[in-house]
């Protein structure tokens, strides 16, 4: 398994005068972020963490002090590597899995590369980049992507923009 940083939240700003920032959460909510004692390789150590009510996240990290301190962190990304999350079950995967994968046909036919993985409401859907720079997006479903591994992202030639 690929050990790559995973980004789990990033500071927003700061909030209040005593050093708490906020956070843009981009895992499964505050729980993701209390399952960790420590972020961007021990750089940060999460003190205590609170839902902001908003969607996002209220956290105390022990090196920073003040407000100051925390205004200096806007815009930094919290990440843990990947061997920290936890496993999953048949048919479940971490969008950072299959960033970075090759993607082909399933007769073998290179496509590119997956370089995002969006969901607008319906199902999650894997952006793929060809090496001329044009990019096509494919549902994350069985008929259009029947299989992935650590290597490669197999699409469905019908669902394979030419």
């Amino acid at each position: 398994m690929n050990d790559r940083p995973v980004t789990l939240a990033a500071v927003a700003g700061a909030h209040g005068v005593t050093g708490e920032v906020r956070l843009k959460l981009f895992g499964d909510g505050v729980d993701s972020l209390r399952a960790h004692e420590a972020f961007n390789d021990g750089a940060l150590t999460l003190l205590k963490v609170r839902s902001d009510r908003k969607g996002g996240a209220i956290a105390r990290f022990a090196e920073v002090a003040d407000r100051a301190a925390a205004e200096r962190l806007r815009g930094t990304a919290l990440t843990v590597p990947r061997s920290a999350l936890p496993a999953l079950d048949d048919g479940e995967y971490y969008h950072a899995d299959l960033l970075g994968l090759s993607a082909q046909t399933e007769g073998g036919e290179p496509l590119g590369t997956v370089v995002a993985v969006e969901n607008f409401g319906a199902t999650d859907l894997v952006e793929i980049e060809r090496p001329d720079g044009k990019r096509f997006m494919v549902p994350l479903i069985d008929a259009a992507v029947p299989g992935w591994d650590a290597a490669r992202l197999v699409v469905a030639a019908a669902f394979a923009e030419q």
